[in-house]
C-alpha cells in the first residue's frame, strides 16, 4: 500500500483518489508504519493531468470501421501515447518480433523534477501540433490549465 499525502492543518491526508480509496480503508485504530519521502511537486503532477484532461476532451479520433463495436476514446491509453509521442518510452519486441513502444512511468519514484517539467512542456508542443493546430498558443493553453484548475 503507497499512499501519497499531504500536510494540511488538520494533520495528513490523502492527496489524490488512489490514495484517499487506500486511506479509507484503513480501520479506525489501527496502526500502521510509514516511510515518508518528499516527492516532486505534487500540484504540478495535478496540473499535468489536468492538462492531459483538457486535451483529451478536445481531441477528436477520426471514425474508424471495426468488426466489433466503434472504437472508443481511452484516457490511459490517450495518455501513454503522448509520452511516447514526447519521447518517453521504451522499445520493446512483441510476440511478432515487431518492435513497439511502452511508455515510462511517470510517478514520483521514476521520474524526476526537470525531466517530468520537459514531459510538460513536451506535451503543450504535441496538443499544439496535434489537437489545437491553429486555435491556441502555448500560453493560452496553459491558462486554460491553470483555470481549469482554479490555479488562476
Amino acid at each position: 500500500m503507497k499512499l501519497i499525502l499531504i500536510k494540511t492543518i488538520s494533520g495528513l491526508l490523502p492527496a489524490e483518489p488512489t490514495s484517499e480509496a487506500l486511506y479509507n480503508k484503513i480501520k479506525i485504530g489501527s496502526a500502521i508504519s510509514v516511510e515518508a519521502h518528499t516527492i516532486r511537486n505534487y500540484r504540478f503532477m495535478k496540473k499535468y493531468f489536468a492538462l492531459l484532461r483538457v486535451g483529451f476532451s478536445n481531441w477528436e479520433p477520426p471514425y474508424i470501421e471495426s468488426q466489433k463495436t466503434r472504437p472508443m476514446k481511452n484516457f490511459e491509453y490517450f495518455r501513454g501515447r503522448i509520452a511516447i509521442l514526447c519521447g518517453y518510452y521504451e522499445e520493446v519486441i512483441d510476440f511478432n518480433g515487431k518492435t513497439t513502444f511502452i511508455p515510462d512511468s511517470i510517478s514520483f519514484a521514476k521520474m524526476k523534477a526537470p525531466e517530468f517539467q520537459n514531459l510538460y512542456s513536451n506535451t503543450i508542443d504535441i496538443f499544439l501540433k496535434n489537437i489545437y493546430p491553429q486555435d491556441i498558443t502555448a500560453e493560452e493553453l496553459d491558462e486554460t490549465v491553470n483555470r481549469y484548475l482554479g490555479f488562476a
